[in-house]
């Protein structure tokens, strides 16, 4: 698959708000910092379409992207709009932030739920996992979360470059053992660099197998 475009529509503060969409919707969710919006800009290949901050937390609504790709790379110019596909990406609140009240953690978890739990044309969830740390109790309730919804999801183990690939497999073979353990099942797992651009084309095929799929539920 070839990204054709990518822009930013828009910022909901609520699943109500959300806009009525046609075409498959993919959701991007993990602990704060773990690097979502960096690793959507290296996956569309736009630097600058998800704001990134070194400041946690910077994500705080529910933000649509809009893509348009082709799974043609060598199509000419001239046939591509016969074979375009639009779909979206969503850049979700990262979770465990811990530098908001109370009340604003229980809003963003309850608008991030509202939208996994009910959103009719998400098609797959994307679990960012930063790759430098053993497993994190918190990234796996989230996942115990995504089972107990019924919810299809795969792994993205980010920031791989800044960790020993020996404490990296360690860390990935730890994490989903526990999920092992407690029956949770997942999709696929992605390593992912952005400055090395790892996983991207790997992830870019699962998302254009996924738009398939989802055109045939039609």
């Amino acid at each position: 698959m070839r990204i054709h475009s990518a822009k930013y529509l828009i910022s909901s503060p609520s699943l109500s708000a959300c806009p009525e969409l046609k075409g498959p919707e993919y959701a991007f969710i993990g602990r704060s910092n773990v690097g979502k919006s960096s690793l959507i800009n290296m996956i569309t290949g736009c630097k600058n379409l998800a704001k990134t901050s070194s400041v946690p937390g910077k994500t705080r609504l529910i933000n649509h992207f809009e893509i348009i790709s082709c799974n043609d790379k060598k199509t000419k110019e001239i046939n591509l709009k016969r074979k375009l596909s639009k779909w979206f990406i969503v850049d979700l609140p990262g979770y465990g932030y811990a530098s908001v009240s109370l009340r604003e953690r229980q809003n963003f978890l309850r608008m991030i739920e509202e939208y996994l739990r009910f959103r009719k044309n998400l098609n797959h969830i994307f679990l960012l996992i930063d790759a430098r740390h053993e497993p994190q109790k918190i990234d796996i309730d989230f996942a115990f979360n995504l089972r107990q919804w019924k919810k299809n999801f795969s792994l993205i183990f980010t920031k791989t470059d800044k960790v020993k690939e020996t404490a990296f497999i360690k860390n990935l073979n730890l994490f989903t053992e526990i999920l092992k353990n407690s029956d949770i099942r997942y999709h696929r797992i992605f390593a992912t660099s952005v400055p090395k651009k790892a996983g991207k084309e790997e992830i870019l095929t699962f998302l254009d197998l996924l738009n398939n799929e989802f055109s045939t539920k039609l």
